[in-house]
């Protein structure tokens, strides 16, 4: 009877021993893998990480809002460029393909910027960083085409004849200054759309 007491007693505390054990090992893993037992993200090993995406974020706004700005300036220099296109034909001038296509290309990138802008859609920005670039290398080349800034330098006199050419010069140059501008913030604000990677 004693022996079999004393079997049994030695099964219990093996038992115990095993539990204990495991208890350990579990409680050592977990604290291997948070780093001091508590949850992850609690205990403030991803801050750095938060505090990139924080910064990103802040980055993210300030962009679209000095973009906004920019695409809004663009519309105004399209305008420009359409009454000096209308105030021409009125005069009786041959419609220019470059400018028309100008306009058009103009128009069409600062709608897709805008839906860029809005909706964070980054092939958008680049669409429309793009087109518009192409759009004032065409004002550009219709200025030059057109001999209209040689002409004025050459006759200065008459330059109260020519009010609708210094208007659109004056416009594509503060367009190309405008455009400068409207890549890096663009290329800026790209950068800072596309996601942290996380530190290990």
């Amino acid at each position: 009877l004693f022996s079999r007491f004393h079997s049994n007693a030695l099964s219990v505390i093996r038992i115990q021993k095993t539990k204990r054990k495991k208890g350990e090992e579990d409680m050592q893993h977990r604290k291997s893998v948070t780093g001091n037992g508590r949850p992850s993200g609690t205990d403030g090993s991803d801050f750095s990480y938060r505090m990139v995406v924080d910064s990103r974020y802040t980055k993210v706004a300030k962009g679209k809002s000095r973009l906004s700005k920019l695409i809004f300036a663009q519309v105004i220099i399209q305008l420009i460029g359409l009454l000096t296109l209308f105030l021409s034909i009125s005069k009786d001038e041959s419609l220019n393909t470059l400018a028309v296509s100008s306009a058009v290309i103009g128009f069409i990138s600062l709608i897709i910027g805008e839906l860029g802008r809005r909706r964070s859609r980054v092939n958008f920005l680049k669409f429309y960083m793009l087109a518009s670039s192409i759009a004032i290398m065409f004002s550009i080349a219709y200025v030059i085409r057109s001999n209209i800034s040689l002409e004025i330098i050459q006759d200065l006199s008459g330059w109260e004849t020519k009010k609708i050419e210094l208007l659109k010069t004056a416009g594509v140059l503060l367009g190309l200054l405008v455009q400068i501008f409207t890549i890096n913030t663009t290329i800026s604000l790209i950068g800072n759309m596309s996601p942290p990677k996380r530190t290990s």
